[in-house]
């Protein structure tokens, strides 16, 4: 049986992004909506600031509904605004990890077709190597202080770039600044024709089996479907219009896009952007300066801040909610850390082809150890290599249907017949096992992935770019347990002759994989273990 949404949630009310996006930014008006670098936004303000960058690319740039257009930003208040507005104005948004390497970005952007990017000023000298190589047309330049009050909108940028040298030397003629966008005065327009309903609104890029990530295509309907079935476990613990919600997870990655973008809009409620979590004395200086009452994030960032020695000065009678997704919660962090707020961590489930919210624990009916329950309006079943459903309480891999499900991968029919069945199951690749009650344990993640602080990392994206190195012949990368990130990646190598350099090798890949895909460990070997078609034997190497 399965659970149906309450009556006061209806998807089918919202027929596309542009619809909702106003209705939020109308109802909600006069509360806050975001906070960065303690500038803080309205819904009114972000509604008239969206309304204005939408109509610069209707009026002011040769874009049209439906193209692409990427962003690459970090948690800055500038990353809601371009996403309403592209949204607006018909585009389909492309989410790009700001940490990407030249290689990876010319690759995303090529293979999604973007014509315009949205890209922060630090990134520019990456973009500038690689435009030529993609079909982008239209740039538009952001500084980090943008949309700050003006003297601290001059202070932030002099500081980033003069003192922090975070903008290095870039040409990009022709490109647009943002602040001018939104400074631009709008008159009265009608929209064009946007996208609804099945029409495509999103493209996130999700790691590959073929060396290089795939794009997901999310439909307006699994965003504002994935909304309601996300604000249904909200609702039990969250109240509308008045809470303050810590973002420190990446807004390009599916679930903090999701959760901060649209299900805490729709609700009226307050988000504080944290652009760098990796700062912790940061981190906790603004938990301190706000009564918080919601925080999302991974096992990493919720041991980090255990063991900074500020953390237990934080106020926490206020908290409501923690959640955690993206990598597996260790029980002593989720022990530590209801001992020290008085919170627990209710861990959920999902991937980027399901919007990406398959299964929360219920506030209240927590269950250690698993993701909780599938939220309503979704089915699951369990089933063997053979595709037969196997039995309650046995292990085998995870098939998912509902309106969330994605509508297939960006140009790879072959990839999306094989993950889609004609009869809407999406084929997960995630290897569980559901109790009578309904909760699901993960057992395995994806045959081979690699989890890095929650980042997926495919050993075919590693092996790919390691064995472009001239004195490497072949390579297998593993991921080995860190109590740290979860996982760390571990590279076999089989080089072509000896006194192969390692030193290199590592420079080789600082070169072409970002940061949390650079392996930790690197090993020589003469052979790797092939099964007897020539795949490589990931798991006889973990073993």
């Amino acid at each position: 049986m399965i659970e149906q949404l309450a009556e006061d949630l209806r998807p089918e009310e919202f027929s596309s992004l542009p619809q909702l996006i106003k209705h939020f930014c109308t109802e909600h008006a006069e509360l806050p909506a975001f906070t960065c670098f303690g500038c803080t936004l309205t819904y009114r303000e972000v509604d008239e600031l969206s309304d204005r960058f939408a109509h610069y690319l209707i009026s002011r740039t040769d874009l049209k509904p439906g193209d692409k257009i990427a962003i690459q930003l970090p948690n800055i208040l500038q990353f809601p605004i371009v996403f309403y507005g592209a949204a607006r104005a018909g585009l389909v948004v492309v989410n790009t990890n700001p940490l990407y390497t030249v290689t990876e970005m010319a690759h995303q952007f090529k293979d999604s077709g973007v014509k315009a990017i949205v890209i922060l000023s630090s990134f520019c000298d990456k973009l500038e190597k690689i435009i030529d190589q993609t079909y982008i047309e239209t740039v538009i330049v952001t500084q980090l202080g943008d949309l700050q009050k003006p003297l601290k909108r001059l202070l932030i940028n002099s500081v980033a770039k003069h003192i922090r040298k975070m903008v290095p030397r870039y040409s990009l003629p022709g490109a647009i600044d943002f602040q001018l966008m939104v400074n631009t005065p709008t008159p009265k327009f009608e929209y064009p024709g946007n996208g609804r309903d099945d029409d495509l609104a999103l493209i996130l890029y999700t790691g590959g089996t073929t060396g290089f990530a795939k794009g997901a295509m999310l439909s307006h309907r699994n965003l504002i479907a994935n909304l309601m079935q996300l604000r249904s476990r909200c609702l039990v613990v969250i109240n509308d219009k008045v809470e303050n919600i810590v973002a420190p997870l990446p807004l390009y990655h599916s679930y903090a896009f999701l959760l901060h973008c649209l299900t805490m809009p729709f609700a009226g409620n307050h988000n504080i952007l944290v652009t760098n979590p990796r700062d912790i004395a940061g981190l906790i200086k603004l938990l301190k300066s706000w009564p918080i009452n919601g925080f999302v994030g991974i096992n990493t960032l919720y041991l980090a801040l255990l063991r900074h020695k500020d953390f237990a000065n934080i106020d926490f009678s206020q908290m409501k909610f923690c959640g955690a997704g993206g990598m597996a919660m260790t029980s002593s962090v989720s022990e530590e850390w209801l001992a020290v707020t008085g919170c627990e961590v209710y861990e959920g489930y999902g991937l980027t082809e399901c919007s990406p919210v398959v299964a929360v624990n219920i506030p209240g009916r927590l269950r250690a150890g698993t993701v909780g329950t599938v939220v309503p309006d979704t089915e699951t079943k369990v089933v063997d290599d053979n595709g037969h459903e196997v039995a309650s309480g046995e292990r085998g891999e995870l098939w998912v249907r509902g309106p969330q499900v994605m509508l297939g991968y960006w140009k790879q029919e072959q990839e999306t017949a094989d993950a889609l069945t004609k009869d809407g199951w999406l084929k997960t690749g995630d290897y569980v096992q559901i109790d009578d009650d309904g909760y699901i344990s993960i057992v395995d993640r994806k045959k081979d992935m690699i989890l890095v602080s929650g980042f997926n990392v495919f050993p075919n994206e590693v092996e790919d770019w390691v064995n472009r190195h001239p004195g490497v012949m072949e390579s297998a990368a593993i991921g080995v347990p860190s109590e740290k990130t979860g996982e760390t990646i571990k590279l076999f190598i089989v080089p072509k002759e000896k006194g192969l350099d390692i030193d290199s090798v590592k420079a080789h890949c600082k070169d072409g994989l970002t940061a949390y895909k650079i392996p930790r460990e690197f090993v020589l070997v003469s052979d790797i273990p092939k099964s007897n078609i020539g795949k490589i034997l990931h798991r006889e190497l973990r073993e």
